[in-house]
Order: C-alpha cells, then sequence, then structure tokens
C-alpha cells in the first residue's frame, strides 16, 4: 500500500470544481483548502503505478495549475502492527 500527500494548486476562480475532481478519485481526500487555492490532500494506492497514475491524473484535472508531493510511504504489509 503506498500513502502519500500532495499540496494541490488550484486556478483562481475554480477551487469548487477542482475539489469536485479530487473527490471522485479513488482512494484521494480532500483535508484542507486555502482561500487562495491550496488543497492538502492524502493518497491511497494499492502500488507504485496506481500512486503515479493518480498523481497523473489530479494534474490533468480542469483548474489544477499543480500538484507537489510532500510525503509518501510503502507499507508491505499494511495490517500488520509494527
Amino acid at each position: 500500500m503506498n500513502i502519500s500527500s500532495a499540496i494541490v494548486h488550484a486556478r483562481p476562480g475554480e477551487l469548487s470544481i477542482v475539489e469536485a475532481g479530487l473527490a471522485a478519485l479513488a482512494g484521494v481526500e480532500v483535508h484542507a483548502i486555502s482561500p487562495e487555492g491550496k488543497l492538502i490532500v492524502t493518497i491511497e494506492t494499492e502500488d507504485d503505478g496506481s500512486n503515479v497514475a493518480t498523481y497523473e491524473r489530479i494534474g490533468q484535472l480542469d483548474g489544477v495549475l499543480s500538484a507537489a508531493m510532500v510525503y509518501h510511504q510503502t507499507e508491505s504489509e499494511p495490517f500488520k502492527e509494527i
């Protein structure tokens, strides 16, 4: 399992469009939104390929100016306690 977080920067005036687009993506959750158009999101995917595909899809959403990964962790056994 891949867990990552990102800051997504939305085009001014299109924040609601970006928020809706992010909400429609599997494994993506919006945690905070600034009035300036920055959104803090987490992304959970099964593998590296899915993680990359999700970031690519975020970058293609209408109104998205950029998406920058802030954190990434891979769990080989996500349900096993450390």
